[in-house]
Formats: C-alpha cells, structure tokens, sequence
C-alpha cells in the first residue's frame, strides 16, 4: 500500500516541478518610475502591484508628454531631428516633476484632511502640465478639420486685404479714371467735330448733303478747307490727349500692379506662417463654432488632464500600507541617528569646552599662587633690606597678567593645547 502511494506521489505535478524557483531581480524599474525605496518596498509583496501600477501612470504622463512636444515642436520647425530630441527633453522634464510630486507624498501620521491641503499644490501644478499637454494632442487628432479651417481663415485674411488694398489705392484709380474719362471726352468731342466737319465737305461734293447740288467746286473747297483748317488747330491737342491718356492709363497699371505685388507678398507671407498659433486658432475658431467640436476637444482635455494628474489623485487614493509604515519608520530612525549625532557632537563640543576652561582656570591659579609666592619673597627680601639700612624702593612691579604673557611666550605656551 506505501508503495502504491509513492507511486501516485511520484505521478503529481506541483508548480515547483516545472522550473526552479528564480530570485527576484534587485531593480524593477516601474518601482523606480514611482519613486519607491526598492530595497524596502521589496519586502511587503503585497505591495508590489500597487507601485507599479503607479509607477505605469507616471511613464504614461512621460510618453503624453513626449507625444504632445513632438507634435508641438514638428508644427513649428517641420524637422524630424529637432523634434525628437525637444520631445525627449521635454517628456523627461515632466516625468521627473510627477514623480518628484508622488514620491515627496506621505501617509503615515499624516490625517486625510492633511493629505489633500498638501496635496492641493501639487494637483494645481499638475493641471497646468497637463493643460499645456493636452493643446498640442487635440491638435494633431482635429488635424483635417483644421486643415480645412486654417484655408478657409487663409481666404479669409486674402480677402479682407484686397479690400483693404482697394481702399488704399481708391482714390488714386478713381482719379486716374476720372482724368482719363475727361481726356476721352475732349477727345471724342474734337473727333465728332472732324468728323462733321470732313462729312460736310463729302457730302457736298457728291450732292448728298449741303446745297444738294453735285459739282460745286468752291463750296466743296471752302468746306474741305475748313475741315483741313480744323484738323491742324486740333492735331496738336489730340497728341497731347493721347499723351495724358496714356500716363493716366500707365498711373492705372502702375497702382493696379501694386496692389496685386502686395496681395501676392501678404499670400506668400500667410501661407508661410501657417504655424502652431494659427492652428490653435483655427482649434479655436472650430470650437466656437461648432458644438461637438467644443465638446469632443473639452473632453479629450478633461482625458489627458486626469491622465497628467493620475499619479497625484491615484496616491493620494492609496490606501495606508506596511510600506509607508516601514517608510516613515526608517526616515524617523534616521532623522533621529542623524539628531542623536547632532546631540552627541554638541555634548562632545560642551565637554571639551569645560575641560578648556578647567584647564585654563588651573593654570591661572598656579600662576597667581607662584606670583603670590614670588611677591611675598621679593616683601621679605626688602624688609630685611629695609631692617638692615639697605633698602631701595622699585619703581615698577610686573602685573599678574604680564607675568603670564612673559610665561606664555617664553615656553611658547598655546591655550589649545590643553584640550
């Protein structure tokens, strides 16, 4: 029967049978991305997932932030190098704000009401970010219907300044053409008048008109004279006519091609500045206009916006665990080694000056006891003096406190080497 169920043991699978167990790697770079203390979040495995979930969001923020740059940055410049690298920088800047926002967070001993008063600053600043984030994103996914409206604003701006450039150049054309009307005029009136003047004397000579009478030589040859008469007088105001019809006329070409040399400049210039601003402005003119483009680009705002904040909200959501326990726990123990050698260096300090003052008290009582001896045997000396008729009064007696320069510098005596 035992061998029966060795039999049936050796039959069983367990999961450690398919492989051996594998040590956990001493780096896991989602931990790293939320700012946790690796080494001691390994130790609480069931807070592991929560980390990394976090962790996961604050890379999500670095690759929005990333995307939105290079959309931004590709608009302005048009070169792919530049964008790259600008949107790298850019992702990175951001991605080391939130996480140096979630990793300055604590939970422990701190009460909720705390916690979001703490929080608030952080929560602003991360809506900026992701308002800044979120522009160029909506931008690159209403690309097509901006397209359609930055061309339209484009002939909207081409024509409001041809009207602008008939209102500049209004008076000189009407000028012109009114000059040039009024020269017409003359000059169709001396032609009417040539005309009559010529049909006259032909009719006369063919009988059709005049005295009706074909073959009256005179009256034909005053007519035709009259005509020649009249056509020299007018010769030469109609040059001078055609003269100042013709500087009207190029006044006219003149100001007409003007105008069309600054409509194809300011074209040119409104095409080539068709640029991040006016893209915005035509997002902007879209949502004005049209509301579930309002809508659609308030909510995909909203989206990145609350992705941009997720790393603070989804901390300040998490609940309490044995890591923050074992968090505060180490920063308090070290904050209080580090307090404890701060203590113990001013101890060490207070010591070493009491000693130094000890010291220097000691010596200055043996001094003032040798000086007091000394002064005593110098008394005793001029008193026997005195007794015996030999005594001279000194001028000058050293004070203690030159006594104990002299010593000093004598045996080249520091007061720091007593400590």
């Amino acid at each position: 029967m035992a061998d029966t169920n060795n039999g049936q043991d050796d039959l069983l699978y367990s999961y450690d049978s398919f492989g051996e167990k594998k040590k956990p790697a001493d780096n896991n770079f989602l931990w790293w991305c939320s700012g946790a203390h690796q080494k001691l979040l390994k130790q609480f495995p069931s807070e592991h997932s929560k980390y990394s979930g976090l962790g996961a969001v604050l890379l999500a923020t670095f690759v929005l932030a990333t995307i939105s740059a290079g959309c931004a940055v590709y608009t302005v410049f048009g070169n792919w190098l530049w964008t790259i690298a600008f949107a790298i920088i850019w992702g990175l800047i951001i991605f080391n704000f939130d996480r140096f926002l979630v990793s300055t967070m604590r939970k422990y001993g701190v009460s909720r009401r705390k916690q979001i008063m703490m929080a608030l600053p952080r929560v602003a600043l991360a809506l900026l970010i992701g308002v800044v984030i979120a522009r160029p994103l909506e931008m690159k996914i209403f690309e097509k219907e901006i397209n359609v409206k930055m061309t339209k604003n484009l002939h909207d701006k081409i024509r409001l300044n041809d009207s602008l450039l008939a209102m500049e150049y209004k008076n000189q054309l009407s000028n012109a053409d009114s000059e040039r009307q009024r020269l017409l005029g003359r000059k169709l009136a001396i032609e009417d008048t040539l005309h009559n003047l010529r049909s006259a004397y032909l009719q006369e000579a063919d009988g059709t008109g005049g005295s009706r009478q074909r073959g009256i030589e005179n009256i034909t040859r005053l007519k035709q004279d009259a005509f020649n008469l009249a056509r020299d007088q007018f010769a030469p105001e109609l040059l001078l006519l055609e003269q100042n019809m013709k500087s009207q006329e190029n006044i006219t070409d003149a100001a007409k091609a003007s105008m069309e040399d600054k409509r194809k400049q300011f074209e040119q210039t409104a095409m080539a500045n068709r640029g991040f601003l006016e893209r915005n402005k035509a997002l902007a003119d879209l949502s004005a206009e049209e509301g579930s483009v309002f809508w659609a680009s308030w909510l995909i705002s909203l989206l990145i916006i609350l992705i941009e904040i997720g790393p603070v909200l989804s901390k300040l959501m998490m609940p309490l665990g044995p890591y923050d326990v074992a968090l505060a726990k180490e920063e308090l123990l070290h904050m209080a080694n580090e307090e404890g050698e701060i203590r113990k260096d001013k101890v060490e300090r207070f010591e070493r000056r009491k000693i130094y003052h000890e010291k220097q008290k000691e010596m200055s009582d043996t001094l003032a006891e040798k000086v007091v001896q000394l002064q005593q045997k110098n008394i005793d000396r001029e008193l026997d003096k005195w007794e015996r008729g030999e005594w001279e009064p000194e001028d000058h007696r050293a004070s203690m406190d030159e006594v104990m320069r002299k010593i000093k510098s004598q045996y080249q005596f520091k007061e720091d080497d007593l400590l």
